[in-house]
Formats: structure tokens, C-alpha cells, sequence
């Protein structure tokens, strides 16, 4: 079973998120892709962001990120 698309960007957006701070945001712009623009909008129906084009990270947004960071960083080390 593969990821859908969707998701996929969804975990791209997430990973553009810093966990150094929780009071740095994103701004997803107009003339990002409409893919990122779309996972944005979805991420924020679900709770994720606080705003449709990024924002902040909500409390369970945060938890997404920390896991999405664990998981990239133990794919790189081949674990």
C-alpha cells in the first residue's frame, strides 16, 4: 500500500515546520504550488494549522510535526 498524493503533501508541509519554536509560523503564498496550497487547507479542516495557508500549529499540529521529524530522521539514519 502506497501513500495517497495527498498525504505525501501533507507531510511536506508539516515538515516545514520548525519544532526548535513553537512561535514560528508559516505562510503558505498564492504562487506556491496548488498541491502545497491545497495540503494546507486540508491540514487546517483537521486540526492541524490555525490558519488555511499555514499559520501556527495547533497542540495536536505539534504532535503531528514531533513524529513527522522522528520519522524522517530515523528513515535518514536507516533505522
Amino acid at each position: 500500500m502506497s501513500l495517497p498524493l495527498e498525504l505525501v503533501k501533507e507531510i511536506d508541509v508539516l515538515n516545514m515546520y520548525s519544532m526548535q519554536s513553537h512561535m514560528e509560523g508559516l505562510k503558505i503564498h498564492d504562487s506556491a504550488n496548488q498541491e502545497t496550497i491545497d495540503a494546507a487547507k486540508r491540514l487546517f479542516e483537521k486540526g492541524l494549522i490555525d490558519q488555511p495557508d499555514g499559520g501556527y500549529l495547533t497542540h495536536a499540529g505539534v504532535e503531528a510535526v514531533d513524529h513527522v521529524h522522528h520519522l524522517i530522521t530515523l528513515l535518514k539514519q536507516g533505522h
